[in-house]
């Protein structure tokens, strides 16, 4: 079903790093959303005043606020897909975030306003209904629900969106949900006990939890977050593949929505090469770079010493006393002025973000220690930082 209504309505459904076509992915999800939520809320909100039930009715307006959810995605995509003008230069992209913590709010509040009319069911008890038609519909509705999460999750892994997988988390919370409900009327038909307060209670704590959910994920993007470690991998990897450069550091990725990136990483070139071919690597690395990840990437070139035995005999050399001290901590930039009575050792050392200044003064003190026991020339010039992408 899922791959039907891809090429039914997606064009070009396969090229799923054009931001045309994510758009489209997003305008279809968002139309079975609307769909499927209203006639779940409508089956509910029936079947609940049939039966006198809050916690059949609180499950129905969940759905409702689904729906709600599915038509700011809706505007939030279209949105987002609009190309970048003189006032955003780098697109709109964010705005799909922005929806979607509207989204949560929205979630919140209907889970706030079904926990304090379940407050009122559980002290002011009412009278219920017991009919076999409500169950079999609640069961169809959990049929639907586990379609729309599935339906979700695999669209959100094909074009990478955060936004889906939350849709995709949220269904399957509802179908939850749903199956406490049914569980609250079965105890009725079969004990005459009267949970419904209880359960409404507690289908309206899951649906708040699953607001603060969508919150949490759509504020990372927006606040800022780390790179993903396979993407740094694969990008620092890529660079590195191409003759005339060494080695890179400092992968920076700023993200202006999904599918809307760009980065900068610092690729160390040979000293003795000139800057017009090494220049004309990096150009050719970044257009590649364009064509392959979909990310506009800005190379800086760092010249290092690759032949001079002396250079490399004393980088080697703190490279092994820096990984026997954390084998997490790293090192670039490296740099030696040799005198007649000092060896200046310049280079930029990266320690993990939990370093505290403590931290990185006593590793500075172990390194320059260890170093000065193997040669007591040697002075060490070391600026300390941390690295921007995820430590594993």
């Amino acid at each position: 079903m899922t791959d039907f209504l891809v090429k039914t309505f997606v064009k070009d459904y396969e090229n799923t790093g054009d931001i045309g076509v994510r758009t489209e992915y997003g305008l279809m999800a968002s139309t079975v959303g609307i769909c499927c939520n209203v006639l779940l809320f409508a089956a509910k909100l029936f079947i609940g005043l049939l039966i006198n039930s809050i916690s059949v009715m609180a499950d129905a307006f969940n759905n409702l606020s689904d729906a709600a959810s599915s038509i700011i995605g809706f505007i939030g995509v279209k949105m987002a897909g609009k190309p970048a003008d003189e006032d955003h230069p780098f697109g709109h992209g964010r705005v799909e975030y922005i929806a979607a913590f509207i989204v949560a709010f929205i979630v919140i509040q209907v889970g706030f306003s079904l926990f304090k009319t379940s407050l009122g069911k559980i002290l002011h008890p009412e009278e219920m209904t017991f009919k076999y038609i409500s169950i079999v519909i609640l069961l169809m509705s959990i049929c639907v629900k586990l379609w729309m999460g599935m339906f979700n999750r695999k669209l959100g892994k094909r074009i990478h969106s955060s936004v889906m997988m939350a849709t995709a988390a949220d269904s399957m919370g509802d179908v939850g949900t749903t199956s406490a409900t049914i569980l609250s009327i079965l105890v009725y038909g079969i004990w005459g006990l009267n949970i419904d307060g209880i359960v409404g209670l507690i289908v309206s704590l899951i649906v708040m939890w699953a607001g603060v959910g969508i919150a949490k994920d759509t504020l990372a993007p927006l606040i800022g977050e780390p790179i993903d470690p396979k993407l740094y991998r694969e990008i620092t990897e890529f660079v590195e593949s191409f003759d005339g450069i060494v080695g890179s550091h400092d992968l920076i990725v700023h993200n202006y929505g999904p599918s809307r990136s760009m980065a900068s990483i610092h690729a160390e070139v040979p000293n003795d090469v000139s800057i017009e071919k090494s220049h004309e690597v990096i150009d050719y690395v970044e257009r590649e770079a364009q064509r392959r990840f979909g990310i506009f990437l800005v190379i800086h070139m760092d010249p290092i010493e690759t032949k001079d035995s002396r250079v490399t005999e004393f980088k080697e050399m703190v490279e092994t006393i820096v990984k026997s001290i954390d084998s997490k901590c790293s090192f670039h930039d490296f740099r030696m002025v040799e005198g007649d009575k000092q060896i200046n050792l310049i280079f930029d050392l990266v320690v993990p973000r939990d370093y505290d200044r403590a931290a990185r003064e006593q590793i500075r003190i172990e390194i320059t220690e260890k170093v000065a026991e193997r040669d007591s020339r040697c002075c060490l010039v070391m600026t300390t930082e941390s690295g921007f992408g995820v430590e594993e």
